[in-house]
């Protein structure tokens, strides 16, 4: 009989986080032109947490029902692998989960845009439709994207560009160009992190069939990949630093590139894809830690 701890375990915490990132650099570029409100950003946040967690329990039955989850998996043991969840039991929780990301949609998309801007409330409601059939069809259902090697496009999409460029339009009802670089940076950032996962996965994957992109590259064109997109985000982000430039306090978020520096080095290093696992959680909360810095250093 699952528990709480089972959910939560589910749930995977660890990557909520990396998820509300481009939320917070969205939001403060926003608040930087007077435009914040609590409640939007409150709202995104939960939102996009809920969103996350879809995508985790999906995930979990995808693989699980697959048996793409099996015991030769490096990393966490998931929930319908171990039995600790039924599948029947994760597809109620899966269609709770739907009707709560509907809800939360709805309820920021009033909070943000009143009953005016109805282009832009029709544009967000099916940007939220598209976020829960890409969150269950990433490994569920027999045309899965994730098991095609899409993964990498949708969360740069939705991770790095949706996430900053939306959250700064829910807020400002339109997109500037200072929105451009921070998304591409958080995206690409966020993409590292599905790709790290994937290296870690690469050998059972190739038995499952799952071609995410890391098989398709190889291990050694994969980890070269991982580097261009961490050392990507370096210099988008610099970019950003230098062309959005007001005072020596705007660069904080150089404080993040050590964690990210040395997590390069360590991904250079690694020969077996199970010392890819404890780099996740190091690459995730780099990124949260960029994201909050960069927040920072533009409001101050």
């Amino acid at each position: 009989m699952s528990t709480i701890s089972h959910w939560l375990l589910a749930f995977r915490l660890r990557t909520l986080p990396l998820s509300i990132s481009g939320i917070i650099v969205g939001a403060s570029l926003a608040a930087y032109n007077g435009l914040f409100k609590w409640n939007v950003f409150i709202l995104a946040i939960l939102a996009t947490l809920s969103y996350q967690i879809l995508s985790n329990l999906a995930n979990d039955y995808g693989d699980g029902v697959k048996g793409t989850d099996n015991n030769e998996r490096i990393g966490p043991e998931r929930a319908i692998q171990s039995g600790a969840i039924s599948p029947n039991a994760m597809l109620k929780a899966i269609q709770i989960n739907i009707l709560i990301c509907i809800l939360l949609t709805v309820g920021l998309i009033y909070f943000a845009f009143g009953t005016k801007h109805f282009l832009l409330t029709l544009l967000f409601l099916s940007l939220g439709i598209i976020a829960v059939i890409s969150a269950m069809r990433y490994t569920m259902g027999n045309s899965a994207y994730g098991y095609r090697g899409l993964g990498d496009l949708f969360v740069f999409v939705f991770f790095g560009l949706v996430s900053v460029i939306g959250c700064y339009t829910l807020f400002t009802k339109q997109i500037d160009h200072v929105v451009v670089l921070p998304a591409i940076t958080i995206g690409l950032l966020s993409t590292g992190v599905l790709n790290l996962n994937n290296m870690r996965d690469i050998i059972t994957d190739v038995t499952a069939n799952k071609m995410t992109l890391a098989v398709k590259l190889g291990a050694k064109r994969a980890k070269k990949y991982h580097l261009f997109l961490i050392i990507s985000a370096i210099i988008t982000s610099t970019l950003y630093g230098i062309l959005y430039y007001n005072s020596p306090l705007n660069f904080i978020f150089f404080v993040a590139y050590i964690p990210l520096i040395l997590h390069v080095k360590k991904v250079i290093k690694i020969e077996s894809p199970k010392a890819y696992d404890p780099e996740l959680k190091k690459l995730a909360l780099s990124t949260f830690l960029l994201a909050i810095l960069l927040a920072i250093g533009h409001l101050l």
